[in-house]
C-alpha cells in the first residue's frame, strides 16, 4: 500500500456539520418510508420492482445531498447496460450512490453483515447483491463464481460492482488490488469495466465533513475477456489509478498537494 501525505478534506464550520447531520436524519427517515412503501412493488415484480424502488431511493438521496450539503455528481463515459463486472475505485458513500444510480441493473458483492441491515439489507438481496463471507477466503470466491454463473444462465447478472481494493481509500491512497475480481472474470468470461472517481475530495470516508463541490465518476473502456489473464490485474490497476489521479488533479488535488510538500 502507498499513500501520499495529504489529509482528507479539512474541517468545516459548525453550520456545515449541522447540515451533514440533517442530511443523515433526512435520509434515515426517507429510507424507512420509501422502503416500506416499496414492498408491494417488490412483491409484485420481484427483482425488477426492487431495482425500481432502489433507483427512486438513490435519486432521492443524491437530491438530498445536493440540497443539504451542496455536493453533486458528474457522470462521464458510457455506463454499461448488459451483463458485466464493474471494478471501481472506492473512496466514500457518494461513489456508491453515483455508480448505483448510473447502472440499470446494479448489484454488489458486499459483506454478509450488510445484508442483515433492516430494510436496506432486504432490498440489497432482492436486487441481486451477493453476500461474501471474507473469513472463507478462496472458498467464498469460488461460491460467488458459481452463483454468478447460475444467474447468467437464468435471469442474467446485470452489472456486478466490485471494489478491487476491498475498502474505501483516502484521496491519493493506493492499496494492493485483491485478486477476487480476476478470479470472477476468469470463472465467468465477463468483460470488466473500470471506473475512476474523485468523490473522496468532497465526501470523506467516514461520511462527516462533506464539503460542497462536483464529484466526478468516470466509466473507462472495458477490458474484454480476451485480454491476457496474467496481465489483467496490472492493467486494471493502472487504468483506475491513473484516471482517478487525473480526476483529482482536475479538482485541484495535486496543486493543493504540491503547495503542502
Amino acid at each position: 500500500m502507498s499513500r501520499r501525505t495529504t489529509p482528507e478534506p479539512g474541517l468545516l464550520g459548525p453550520w456545515q456539520y449541522l447540515q451533514n447531520a440533517l442530511f443523515y436524519l433526512h435520509v434515515g427517515v426517507a429510507t424507512l418510508l420509501m422502503g416500506l412503501a416499496g414492498i408491494p412493488e417488490v412483491m409484485r415484480r420481484g427483482r425488477a420492482g426492487a431495482n425500481r424502488v432502489a433507483t427512486r431511493w438513490i435519486g432521492y438521496v443524491l437530491w438530498a445531498a445536493r440540497i443539504h450539503m451542496g455536493v453533486t455528481c458528474e457522470l462521464r463515459g458510457t455506463p454499461p447496460a448488459g451483463d458485466c463486472i464493474v471494478a471501481a475505485k472506492h473512496q466514500c458513500f457518494l461513489d456508491i450512490l453515483a455508480l448505483a444510480h448510473a447502472l440499470p441493473e446494479r448489484n454488489f458483492i458486499m459483506k454478509r453483515e450488510v445484508m442483515r441491515v433492516p430494510v436496506m439489507g432486504w432490498y440489497a438481496y432482492k436486487v441481486g447483491c451477493i453476500p461474501i463471507d471474507r473469513a472463507r477466503g478462496r472458498d467464498a470466491m469460488r461460491a460467488i463464481g458459481e452463483t454468478i454463473n447460475k444467474r447468467l444462465v437464468g435471469e442474467g447478472l446485470g452489472q456486478l460492482i466490485i471494489y478491487p481494493e476491498g475498502t474505501r481509500t483516502r484521496p491519493g491512497e493506493r492499496r494492493s488490488y485483491k485478486h477476487g475480481v480476476g478470479t470472477i472474470r476468469s470463472a465467468t468470461g465477463l468483460p470488466v469495466v473500470p471506473v475512476a472517481v474523485n468523490a473522496g475530495l468532497f465526501w470523506p470516508r467516514k461520511g462527516w465533513g462533506v464539503r460542497p463541490g462536483r464529484a466526478v465518476i468516470e466509466f473507462l473502456p472495458a477490458i474484454g475477456p480476451d485480454f491476457p489473464a496474467q496481465a489483467f490485474m496490472a492493467q486494471l490497476s493502472e487504468q483506475i489509478e491513473h484516471n482517478s489521479d487525473r480526476l483529482m488533479a482536475e479538482a485541484g488535488f495535486m496543486h493543493e498537494l504540491a503547495q503542502r510538500d
